[in-house]
């Protein structure tokens, strides 16, 4: 009991310490810890020191007790009304009065049923068709150019708008410069002219220098006047020309760009050709045969077709839509047609390698003509000569008015002869083989004149231009594909152009400068070309085999093409030169009358 005694006697302060101990404790960490875990800390040291008064049963001074709980109290009431934040609190946003609102983590799609720009909730997306070849090149042929010019009359105009004429007071020092319309303000730097040297160029003010303001800022002549910096002008020109009073002036325009431009602008413009993509009328030829080497389609001067179907030979009149049979080789086959430039006289090359002439209008034989081994697949008039190309590689020149079966005899193509034309002003003749050759014959010489091997398949494809002297266009078969154009007086390959697929044909238009193609797979269109751009004015498409004959009417409008499909196509693909009086308008109407070849 006697070591108990001091401890009874120092309960009051032993419970009054842990107080005074706690309470330091709680201000310091009260940096750390709200207020609320400081009165738990301070109510369980106070339960400890009852549990130390009961195990020495000594009793509570019940004044120290409430002192304490009451200095308890007024501390955390003290911290509540200046909490301390905690580090590891979120701190809130606090907005003013200007509502700015906040994107984080917010998905703007969700929240405001956003659609993406690629897609449309009414109408599906579907994917967007390539424009054809034919307008499409026209119309931005003629955007680029519109563009061209309009730019250059923006940035290469020598004019710049001003409010007064361009004589303002004059430097006599200088002389006058080409643009009229730049004001003369002494302030900024000037150009010393090319005639001066460099010892009259002595004050500094007349070096050349960058000017310190903006080159494109103009000052009015009052601007001038009231200026300090600037010598006052005698004369101002508004007393002596007045105000610009012209209402097409670039000064009174809201347009951005100038008059000039506004006229190019509203200028009419020409509108790009149209072709119709469907043929305006298809005739049956049956027996129609699908090979490359043979020249079997022909169009007279007298607006009649002749086509060869196998042994026969038939002849279909435009303008009525008759059609006559012309000839039936009991024991041979049709393998070349070629109609006289002016008259009815038609020549037929057969498969035994001999040549024909029939009178049409009476549907006579005149005469028959002998030379060749093999068959005849290409012919060629030029006024009385007849030309004849077959697959013994020859070339045989008749005189039609002389009983001698052949003039002249051409040797040079290794292969077949499939092509030949003659070009009748310069008096030249273009022959071209399976070979790979194209040829060029200087009249009737027996040695070519100009040999190309540029091609790498067969040439059957041959055209002379009716509008440019020595002009010639030739196209390869199906290992080529190419058109290429010659110039037969130098011996020149001009320009060429890769079509993509065989060239079967060429035929320069009569009454514009432009040409059609057929063409073999794998599309078997007809395009039509315009030159020298070689851009597409039209592909026709709608055979079902090799496109490999074409012939051209007489009024150069309507070409007609053939093809193993064993259909005859024609289209309108010219339009009508004014002063031609062949034809017309009433061609088409014309040729409805028959629909059959047979």
């Amino acid at each position: 009991m006697g070591e108990n005694q001091p401890e009874a006697q120092q309960a009051p302060s032993r419970i009054t310490r842990p107080m005074e101990i706690s309470a330091t404790v709680g201000v310091s960490m009260s940096q750390e810890e709200d207020a609320s875990s400081s009165v738990i800390r301070k109510r369980s040291s106070l339960m400890g020191a009852n549990s130390q008064k009961r195990e020495g049963s000594e009793p509570v001074d019940p004044g120290a007790l409430s002192r304490a709980l009451q200095g308890v109290e007024r501390e955390a009431q003290s911290r509540e009304r200046t909490p301390v934040g905690s580090p590891s609190r979120k701190r809130q946003r606090i907005y003013g009065d200007r509502f700015i609102p906040n994107r984080d983590g917010r998905d703007l799609h969700a929240s405001f049923s956003l659609i993406p720009d690629n897609t449309s909730p009414s109408t599906p997306r579907t994917k967007k068709r390539t424009p054809h070849g034919e307008l499409h090149f026209q119309r931005n042929e003629e955007a680029n150019r519109t563009f061209s010019n309009l730019l250059q009359s923006e940035l290469f105009n020598s004019t710049v708008p001003q409010p007064t004429p361009p004589t303002l007071s004059p430097d006599p020092t200088f002389p006058s410069s080409s643009h009229s319309t730049t004001v003369n303000d002494p302030s900024r730097a000037k150009t010393p002219p090319g005639g001066l040297s460099s010892s009259v160029l002595a004050p500094a003010s007349l070096t050349p220098s960058t000017p310190h303001k903006n080159i494109f800022t103009y000052m009015s002549p009052q601007h001038h006047r009231n200026s300090s910096a600037h010598l006052t002008p005698s004369r101002t020109p508004q007393s002596r020309h007045g105000p610009n009073m012209n209402p097409q002036s670039d000064l009174y325009s809201v347009s951005p760009i100038n008059y000039d431009s506004q006229r190019l602008l509203l200028s009419p413009k020409k509108a790009p050709r149209a072709v119709s993509k469907v043929p305006f009328k298809v005739l049956d030829a049956p027996d129609l045969a699908d090979d490359f080497y043979l020249n079997l389609v022909d169009w007279g001067s007298s607006n009649i077709l002749g086509v060869g179907l196998g042994p026969c030979v038939f002849m279909w009149n435009s303008a009525t839509g008759r059609v006559t049979k012309l000839c039936d080789l009991q024991d041979d086959i049709v393998t070349s047609v070629s109609w006289i430039q002016r008259g009815s006289h038609v020549a037929i090359g057969t498969n035994k390698g001999l040549v024909q002439i029939w009178d049409a209008e009476r549907c006579r034989r005149l005469r028959t003509m002998t030379g060749h081994s093999a068959r005849v697949g290409a012919l060629a008039w030029n006024d009385h000569i007849l030309s004849s190309g077959s697959r013994d590689r020859l070339i045989f020149h008749r005189d039609v008015r002389q009983p001698e079966q052949w003039l002249r005899k051409l040797p040079g193509h290794k292969q077949e002869v499939c092509g030949l034309r003659w070009n009748g002003e310069d008096g030249q003749l273009a022959s071209g083989g399976n070979d790979n050759k194209l040829m060029v014959w200087d009249k009737l010489n027996g040695t070519p004149l100009y040999k190309f091997s540029d091609h790498t398949a067969a040439v059957k494809a041959i055209a002379w231009s009716p509008h440019q002297h020595h002009l010639l266009a030739s196209g390869g078969g199906t290992a080529d594909r190419r058109i290429k154009f010659w110039n037969t007086q130098t011996g020149t390959c001009t320009s060429e152009i890769d079509t993509g697929s065989q060239v079967c044909n060429l035929a320069w238009s009569k009454n514009s400068n432009e040409l059609v193609s057929t063409h073999g797979f794998s599309q078997n269109q007809i395009v039509v070309w315009k030159y020298p751009s070689m851009t597409q004015v039209a592909s026709l498409t709608g055979h079902t085999y090799r496109v490999l004959y074409l012939a051209m009417s007489p009024d150069g409008q309507t070409v007609v093409t053939g093809a193993g499909d064993e259909t005859l196509r024609f289209w309108k693909c010219f339009n009508k030169r004014q002063r031609d009086g062949i034809g017309g308008e009433g061609l088409g109407s014309r040729m409805e009358l028959a629909s059959v070849i047979r």
